[in-house]
């Protein structure tokens, strides 16, 4: 399966998903008016290679900020991936600074919503 690589633009967040090489990953700032657009292609693919996934897919999250919009994405793509938790060992990395109880708030938030393997990387 082809990767899909969308580079960040001021609003819209760095993605990278690589199952060739084991990388799948969302990082930067996503605040987009309209996220259920911009994400669509993302469960697009994420759906098409959870049909055949590797053994293991590691899904990590390096946000600085996403708005309401982009929470209920990242949300869709969350439930994505514990929906196919069954053909592929899922983890969760959600990588955060230190002095952003936010952005650490947010992704408890999702791990307890969520029944896959959820790891919490303080930088």
């Amino acid at each position: 399966m082809d990767p899909l690589l969308i580079e960040s633009t001021e609003d819209t967040p760095h993605i990278l998903l690589d199952p060739g090489q084991g990388k799948f990953m969302i990082a930067e700032r996503s605040w987009m008016e309209n996220a259920i657009e911009f994400y669509e292609p993302v469960v697009e693919w994420l759906e098409a290679y959870l049909n055949a996934p590797n053994p293991e897919t590691i899904f990590e999250f390096h946000l600085e900020y996403f708005n309401t919009a982009s929470a209920k994405q990242i949300a869709k793509i969350l439930l994505t991936l514990e929906k196919y938790s069954s053909k592929t060992e899922i983890t969760i990395k959600w990588h955060y600074d230190k002095h952003d109880m936010d952005m650490l708030t947010s992704g408890s938030r999702y791990a307890k919503l969520l029944n896959i393997n959820y790891e919490f990387i303080e930088h």
